[in-house]
């Protein structure tokens, strides 16, 4: 199964994509959660929203570029 050892390259401590894709998707997950669960007039709600689909992507593309690159020994 070769997209198993592509998921396997994900967990990268050391390597700061790794840290940055956590912190995009905590960041979008914050950001739906707020959506949810506060009001927000409509403006505020589009510009959340629109927010969390960014960081969303953001840590996609950066998911994606670890899966590519070979993992770091150290």
């Amino acid at each position: 199964m070769p997209w198993l050892a592509k998921l396997s390259r994900l967990y990268q401590p050391r390597n700061p994509l790794f840290w940055l894709m956590v912190v995009f998707n905590l960041l979008s997950s914050v950001l739906i959660w707020l959506l949810h669960n506060r009001p927000l007039n409509g403006v505020a709600t589009a510009l959340v929203a629109v927010f969390a689909l960014g960081n969303a992507l953001f840590g996609i593309v950066l998911m994606l570029r670890l899966m590519r690159e070979p993992k770091e020994e150290g």
